[in-house]
Formats: C-alpha cells, structure tokens, sequence
C-alpha cells in the first residue's frame, strides 16, 4: 500500500487540481494562502512538487515561454491518476476519522 499523503501534499495536488492546466508553482502557492488561509513558503511548494513528480502522484511538462511577455517557459503540473486516487484516501481517511467529533468540533 503506497505511504499515506502529508497535510501539505494534500494541499498542493488539491491546489493543482483547482488550477487546471495552469499550475506552475507560484500559482500552486497562491491558490493554497488564498484558499487555505495560510502563509506558503516558495521553496516548500518547490520541493513538494518535486516529491509528488517523483512519488507519480503529479506529471510535469514545460510550457513554451511566452513571446508577448517575454516570459521563461514554466513547468506545469497535472495530478495523475494514482495522484487522485491518493488524494481519494486520504481525504476519505480525514472524513472517517471527523465523523461523531460534530458536538465538540462544532462547539463554540
């Protein structure tokens, strides 16, 4: 059975997953403060997006630069399906484990 999913890989395929085809790293890292509501290290999201390349939970490939912005080509990201299915468990391993802590959690 493959290794369970870390809270910040998680947030990254997710993060991926919401971009569609436009994931290169600074947007991954944008759309985790913007929708997580929390501070990203530029180099965290670097290296994570390494590790799930290398663990097959994402697939790369390089866009061509941009002429009209004089841009440099980007890496951009794509869950894959063993990604998904990663994401899949280990999201519904944190839903198992949330269900009957309604009363406390929901405790004002």
């Amino acid at each position: 059975m493959a290794a369970p999913l870390g809270e910040f890989e998680a947030l990254i395929l997710m993060a991926v997953l919401h971009l569609d085809g436009d994931a290169f790293p600074p947007a991954v890292r944008t759309e985790i403060e913007r929708r997580a509501r929390r501070k990203v290290a530029r180099g965290a999201v670097y290296v994570t997006l390494e590790r799930l390349e290398a663990k097959r939970l994402i697939s790369a490939h390089t866009a061509a630069a941009d002429a009209l912005s004089a841009s440099r080509p980007r890496r951009h990201y794509k869950v894959s399906p063993k990604g998904l299915r990663a994401l899949r468990r280990a999201l519904a391993a944190v839903e198992r484990m949330r269900l009957g802590l309604e009363p406390i959690l929901n405790d004002q």
